[in-house]
């Protein structure tokens, strides 16, 4: 009987076994959904309110100003929309004030970019050590980046206001200045206040995006370079950056597309004043597009969309990981 028993056990349980894999069911046990036309139906409608909510508000815009472009559409004559080729971007590069937006563009991206980068990275630094009130720090330095640009244009323009503005009143009693400085009526110093306004705006970002990616970085790496006497500028260059390099490159190329295409502090300061010496790209297709010539400011801002995906391509072949090293 022992015998028999122990034969039936050896016996019956690889059936079981069979019958299990034979019924479907995987040895984890459950089965294995299969994609039936059913379920394709059931995930299309499932999708298809955010696909129709993206192609009305977002594509159809985009094409639809597109188009514009190349017609002449002018609210002043609705009637005539004839299509007009290139024209509307002839009429752009042949502007007087193009060489003047251009430069002030340039001037404005790179001006932005490098101060808050610099500032931002050490703020990042300085952020990731840990002292007394750490968090609070931390709240203070981030809170800009949760108000609206054009409420900081807003703020910047009373501050930079020349005869009541806390910036002249602060150079003065610093003993800088003998008096009031124009600063936003003066084309030689319009631009640098909105630089200002802009560098303090954006260094948030900057310090957020690096210190999260210093966060990451194994504190061994640092204790293995202070046992082999490595100072803090060698730590820096040959540790702490190539470890982000990746996400000091994602951050630059977000910012620089968020500041070719950031008119409300402009707006909110100088409204491109005076004589377009603070009009960048964005900030003068908006002033074309007030005057009705959508036509024009369309083919602007197509040239925008170029002249962002090309830079996005070549930044990223620069900036691109070689195989093997450290992502």
């Amino acid at each position: 009987m022992p015998v028999t028993s122990t034969t039936t056990s050896k016996t019956t349980a690889p059936a079981e076994g069979a019958a299990s894999r034979k019924g479907g069911l995987p040895r984890g046990g459950r089965r294995k959904r299969e994609f039936t036309t059913r379920r394709g139906l059931g995930i299309a409608a499932y999708l298809a309110p955010a696909a129709l909510f993206v192609a009305v508000f977002t594509y159809y815009p985009m094409i639809a100003g597109g188009q514009m472009a190349f017609r002449n559409w002018k609210l002043t004559d609705l009637t005539d929309t004839s299509w007009v080729g290139l024209k509307n971007f002839g009429d752009v590069f042949a502007d007087p004030a193009w060489g003047t937006v251009l430069t002030n563009t340039a001037v404005w991206v790179v001006g932005s970019i490098v101060p808050q980068l610099v500032i931002g990275f050490a703020l990042a630094l300085w952020l990731r050590r840990r002292f007394r009130l750490r968090g609070l720090y931390q709240a203070l330095i981030f809170f800009p980046w949760a108000i609206s640009g054009f409420l900081i244009g807003i703020l910047f323009r009373w501050m930079f206001n020349s005869e009541f503005g806390v910036v002249n009143d602060l150079l003065q009693k610093a003993g800088l200045v003998d008096e009031p400085i124009a600063w936003l009526a003066d084309p030689d110093t319009a631009m640098i206040a909105v630089l200002v306004a802009n560098v303090w705006y954006g260094v948030t970002f900057f310090a957020i995006m690096i210190l999260a990616a210093l966060q990451s970085i194994p504190d061994e790496l640092y204790e293995a370079a202070a046992l082999d006497g490595a100072g803090k500028a060698r730590t820096l260059f040959q540790i702490t950056i190539p470890y982000i390099r990746t996400t000091l490159a994602l951050t630059v190329l977000l910012r620089v597309i968020w500041i070719f295409n950031f008119p409300d502090l402009i707006f909110g300061m100088t409204g491109g004043g005076p004589n377009n010496e603070t009009h960048i790209v964005t900030t003068w297709m908006i002033k074309i597009t007030q005057q009705g010539d959508y036509g024009r400011a369309s083919a602007l801002g197509l040239l925008v969309v170029a002249a962002l995906l090309v830079f996005a391509v070549f930044f990223l072949m620069a900036t691109r990981e070689k195989k093997g090293a450290r992502a």
